[in-house]
């Protein structure tokens, strides 16, 4: 989904994770994606389906979605008719490292799961102060940069 650093680059990469979307049985499940400078949410159509036999894992860098919607075609019955994928249908994803993976949450609702994971601390974008003087150089104290030298104009006039 998005690069193991969080760079820019990781857009593409989860367009490319989210255009992936077919399993072996060639069923879609339509995904969408956005962040915002707290936390990464992702939603998935799963109309039809059971809350509980919907599963998200995270396991190190991987988000694994795997729902399972059974037939309604009663045992014995002779289908006329079968349009909408039934069975187990799994979704992989690739997270970075800035995500706090260990506070997501997740709700259905409406046939719609909507995961929230929130970044990291050191991911979310923080303002730096500025003051007056040089910085400190690594390894020594501040140092005042040297004053220029060498000859200067006389004014013209």
């Amino acid at each position: 989904m998005l690069a193991r650093n969080g760079a820019p680059g990781d857009l593409d990469r989860l367009t490319q994770d989210l255009a992936q979307v077919t399993d072996a049985a060639g069923t879609v499940i339509p995904a969408d994606a956005w962040r915002d400078d707290e936390a990464l949410y992702l939603q998935f159509d799963l109309p039809g389906m059971d809350r509980a036999g919907i599963e998200l894992i995270t396991e190190r860098d991987t988000l694994t979605l795997t729902a399972e919607r059974p037939s309604p075609i009663p045992a014995g019955a002779r289908p006329v008719l079968t349009e909408r994928p039934t069975g187990r249908f799994t979704r992989r994803l690739t997270l970075f490292d800035a995500l706090d993976t260990a506070s997501a949450e997740a709700a259905y609702d409406n046939g719609v799961l909507t995961l929230r994971i929130p970044l990291a601390a050191q991911a979310k974008p923080r303002r730096i102060a500025i003051s007056g003087g040089t910085p400190g150089i690594p390894g020594g104290p501040a140092r005042q940069l040297p004053a220029p030298s060498g000859p200067r104009s006389a004014p013209a006039g």
